[in-house]
């Protein structure tokens, strides 16, 4: 997978980027990464990106020059499956919309900031938007961040056990069950002893029960069958 990020500080991205999961995706070959800053299609003199907004109002808007230029050099280039804006009131992300994207091949991420983008960018060029949740960030990279690192870790051969995934909070609808591990005893406090049982028919009833009460508990919305 190639997933081009727009963005107006491509250096946020350097430590998230370079450790655990989007690392390894990186050197096993299955992920590629290519950041672009956006001033570099700036036509004016001091690369500005921004200008006020008509009709007045608070705050700033990134101008639709730059990013159109950048969007339409980088279409010339590679077909896109999708051309995504990372804004607070678009599509709520979660884990059946990254489970499709994963199977995507190539994804453009715009990564907006100020009081947002030029309306006309998102009616004529982008194809979809997401949002990382109800709430507004400073600028749409931390989102960025947030849905490649989900998207990445679905690819087959990105994680070490492929089935991890799988049992994650959200598929199926359920959340996660506990987990535990060493010690069995810690002050007092004891690991369920169905997980030591070896029984791998119980103690896999026993994990469905407990998404399912933790379901229940946290999201009761999730699944209604619950």
């Amino acid at each position: 997978m190639t997933i081009d990020i727009l963005t107006l500080f491509p250096e946020m991205f350097e430590g998230p980027f370079s450790h655990s999961i989007m690392k390894r995706a990186q050197s096993k070959g299955l992920l590629t990464v290519r950041l672009h800053n956006i001033r570099d299609w700036s036509t004016s003199k001091h690369k500005n990106v921004d200008d006020y907004p008509y009709g007045g109002g608070a705050g700033m808007v990134m101008m639709i020059e730059p990013v159109v230029a950048c969007i339409e050099e980088l279409k010339s280039k590679t077909v896109y499956d999708d051309i995504i804006y990372l804004s607070p009131d678009g599509e709520l992300l979660n884990q059946p919309v990254a489970n499709r994207l994963s199977g995507s091949q190539n994804l453009l991420l715009l990564c907006g900031h100020y009081k947002g983008i030029d309306e006309r960018i998102r009616t004529h060029f982008i194809t979809r938007e997401i949002s990382v949740g109800e709430f507004v960030l400073s600028g749409g990279e931390l989102a960025a961040m947030v849905l490649t690192d989900t998207i990445v870790r679905l690819m087959p051969g990105v994680l070490n056990d492929e089935t991890s995934a799988l049992s994650d909070s959200y598929q199926d609808n359920l959340l996660s069950p506990p987990v535990y591990t060493r010690p069995y005893d810690f002050r007092g406090l004891q690991v369920p002893d169905i997980l030591l049982s070896g029984n791998d028919k119980e103690i896999a009833r026993w994990k469905y029960e407990q998404s399912v009460e933790r379901t229940k508990q946290r999201r009761p919305g999730l699944n209604p069958d619950v």
